[in-house]
């Protein structure tokens, strides 16, 4: 990157971050056909309510929480309109509790458009926007992975929604209540909502992938072993534990399952291939899973000849990578910061694959030295997340640490021939 670049990069990403601690706005001012609704305490909504997508983010969101059972609806419309639409919620059983999970996924949106929302009855307001159809201005959105409920995880967040992403990438290990603890998954939604909200006021959607901490047992377990993660993340993971979202005509995001449903090689491997072949004229194509393949902590080669952390993954994953020009691959478990060189067949290439990761949002581990494993261009012991800004066909990269401090920067720009214009 150059150091023109860099420095406009920085100015951009970093602004937001000196901001003092911001209030969320009920944006009455924007839509005078609300403004004579009463505000409302923050305590006015579920305490876990978050957005996430099961399909199409230009023109869906889906509204979700769990919390006594509620028999209520969804009023919604845009920003600059004074026409209000409504959805029915879903309601059903969180398991092992008397809790319910409330579902709507409202469709037909404007892509690229700001809308409120109101959860039946209650007077707050929530805002939220639909990602662009076509990625004409710069967009960004942050990534990690590895959180936890802990104080170290709630500064992250803040330092994320300071950043005003699109959405956040969580890479597995969410809440960390390894498939047995409701209570601690809801607490992790609750942190995510209560600090997920942008400097304009604005609901943070969240995608994510499995982790070993969301299934009980860790790995090579069935859809009930992550019986609370997929109580709300099973509208993307409908049948399977991996999938692809593809946004506008500009970026897909590739999630796997590191073998805690779902084995690593075979049916998933098959269907990599054929995900990863159908979307070569994407300019932004992105892997996220949560095991790595290239670990900073863990030993890549097992001892007394067993495979070591990634083993799989490099055997059936990473050709596939480097065939088909994957543009980054976001991992995490390590609970590092970590960047590799671009590799192929694990060594420096100019144009093999970037590694990135490795899960430090509120957990934490001394990493290897780049000296001690020659694939590692950088590594560090802080709590982390990245903001990933697109621009064109190039990506810029900005690792931030919890402090706000800098701890790496790095550009990734697209190697597929045919893209669209």
């Amino acid at each position: 990157m150059s150091l023109l670049d860099r420095r406009r990069f920085l100015a951009s990403t970093l602004g937001g971050m000196t901001a003092a601690n911001f209030v969320p706005s009920l944006f009455a001012e924007d839509r005078p056909a609300i403004a004579e609704r009463p505000l409302a305490a923050p305590d006015a909504a579920p305490a876990s309510l978050f957005l996430t997508w099961q399909k199409d983010p230009t023109t869906t969101m889906t509204i979700q929480w769990i919390g006594p059972a509620c028999d209520t609806s969804i009023h919604y419309g845009r920003v600059t309109d004074a026409i209000w639409h409504a959805r029915n919620v879903s309601v059903r059983p969180f398991p092992g509790t008397d809790l319910r999970v409330h579902r709507c996924e409202l469709t037909g949106l404007t892509p690229g458009a700001e809308y409120v929302f109101q959860i039946g009855e209650t007077p707050r307001l929530h805002r939220f926007r639909t990602m662009p159809a076509k990625a004409t201005d710069t967009l960004q959105f942050v990534s990690g992975g590895d959180c936890g409920t802990g104080e170290h995880a709630i500064g992250t967040n803040i330092l994320a929604a300071k950043q005003e992403p699109f959405f956040a990438l969580i890479g597995g290990d969410l809440a960390y209540d390894n498939g047995t603890s409701p209570r601690t998954f809801v607490k992790f939604l609750e942190n995510y909502s209560r600090h997920m909200i942008d400097p304009v006021g604005r609901l943070i959607p969240m995608l994510s992938c499995l982790g070993n901490h969301e299934v009980k047992g860790g790995y090579n377990g069935k859809r009930e072993a992550a019986q609370h993660y997929l109580s709300v993340f099973d509208g993307l993971f409908a049948e399977k534990t991996y999938g692809v979202l593809d946004i506008g005509d500009y970026l897909s995001l590739v999630l796997l399952d590191t073998g805690h449903i779902a084995p690593i090689g075979g049916e998933q491997t098959d269907w990599l291939q054929s995900v990863l072949a159908d979307r070569q004229e994407r300019p932004h194509l992105i892997v996220a899973n949560h095991v790595p393949a290239y670990p900073s902590y863990r030993a890549p080669v097992g001892a007394t000849g067993k495979p070591g952390t990634g083993a799989e993954n490099r055997r059936h994953w990473s050709t596939l990578f480097e065939r088909y020009n994957v543009d980054v691959v976001l991992e995490h478990h390590d609970h590092t910061y970590k960047r590799t060189h671009p590799l192929t067949d694990g060594l420096k290439d100019k144009n093999g694959v970037l590694y990135l990761g490795d899960g430090s949002w509120g957990k934490l581990r001394a990493p290897q030295k780049p000296e001690a494993r020659p694939y590692l261009a950088a590594s560090s012991r802080a709590y982390h997340m990245t903001v990933h800004r697109l621009e064109g066909d190039q990506r810029f990269h900005v690792a931030l640490e919890e402090s706000g401090r800098v701890a790496d920067v790095c550009m990734s720009a697209s190697k597929r021939p045919a893209r669209r214009g």
